[in-house]
């Protein structure tokens, strides 16, 4: 199972970055085929970011809700548990990772996700039963 972070989300609808939004389009249109799963986490990171935006008068609240229904609610999402709080505090000592950071990757492991996709983490990492990687790795 697959997992995508805030940030491929955020570049989907971003239109201050085309080459990425595209890029991130294409990539989510890609990842159609396997199962994909969207932490809860990142799905109220993303609204957040949405509602910034709508403040900021970048987009309107149609845009908002579109954006949560196309990208975030047509996929599953999966909630952390409490286990996910010490399970988090571990790994941001042995990774030396952010606590959200951290928390995001355990969320994923109790979740039983093989693969995260994120800007933000070191593409390649293992951490647990999740790997890492960097679908805008070839953009920079």
């Amino acid at each position: 199972m697959n997992a995508i972070d805030t940030n491929i989300l955020v570049y989907a609808v971003d239109s201050t970055e085309p080459v990425k939004s595209r890029q991130a389009i294409h990539f989510i249109q890609s990842l159609r085929s396997v199962p994909l799963v969207v932490p809860w986490q990142v799905a109220v990171e993303f609204l957040a970011c949405l509602r910034r935006w709508e403040g900021a008068g970048r987009i309107r609240r149609e845009d908002t809700e579109e954006y949560l229904k196309r990208f975030v609610l047509s996929l599953p999402i999966v909630h952390p548990t409490v286990n996910s709080l010490p399970l988090a505090l571990g790994l941001t000592k042995q990774y030396s990772l952010s606590y959200w950071d951290s928390l995001l990757l355990a969320a994923c492991i109790e979740a039983g996700v093989t693969t995260l996709y994120s800007e933000d983490l070191s593409s390649g990492v293992q951490s647990g039963t999740v790997k890492v990687l960097n679908p805008f790795a070839a953009v920079r």
